[in-house]
């Protein structure tokens, strides 16, 4: 059997945050990658309130030590909305340091492992959704020039009135499983994932 793991790199929204059931996005698409013939080991990055800066700094420690070189080792990265966070009158990351950091960390990883890159949701707060969009939409642009894959989450979840209602009936930011589900089947689908 082929010895698939796969490193999920991120923030809350990956770490899943605000799921009952402590799921979040993350371990249902490994759960689907499993029930469709591809069981992968899951390790699951993400920590509360990182930025792209923050990624950056811990990201090749924490990978080296789960995908070793006789493995078929993968990175996903997700994050930005930590970087679009507005304190002290501006933005944690401004922008042009955000797609640097993702660069970066993309192309380090890509040296090694097979990377995928998931665009950040929508949160509760229509001002900050203006910043996650423009920078979505920056990192689909980014991924597109250097032949990264990208799944784009921001675009089909604005427009989901269940899942922003879910999102603003938690905590403003994170959803609950419900939407977490909604996340995942959006990655699953993708023509971009690895395991349709």
């Amino acid at each position: 059997m082929q010895d698939i793991r796969i490193c999920f790199l991120g923030d809350s929204l990956v770490n899943g945050t605000g799921d009952e059931t402590a799921q979040g996005w993350v371990a249902r698409v490994c759960a689907g990658a499993a029930a469709k013939g591809s069981p992968v080991t899951c390790y699951n990055l993400g920590i509360r309130r990182e930025t792209s800066r923050d990624i950056l700094s811990r990201w090749q420690n924490e990978c080296a030590r789960r995908l070793p070189g006789f493995c078929d080792g993968r990175v996903v990265l997700s994050c930005g909305v930590n970087d679009t966070v507005i304190e002290e009158g501006k933005t944690r990351v401004d922008l042009d340091e955000s797609l640097r950091n993702v660069a970066e960390i993309l192309q380090g990883a890509a040296k090694k492992y097979k990377v995928l890159l998931v665009g950040p949701p929508p949160v509760g707060d229509e001002a900050h959704n203006v910043r996650i969009q423009v920078l979505s939409n920056a990192l689909a642009e980014a991924a597109r020039l250097q032949n990264i894959p990208f799944i784009d989450l921001f675009s089909p979840m604005i427009s989901d009135v269940e899942y922003k209602q879910d999102v603003l009936n938690n905590d403003g930011a994170h959803p609950t499983a419900r939407g977490y589900q909604k996340l995942a089947a959006i990655v699953s689908s993708s023509p971009q994932w690895w395991f349709l």
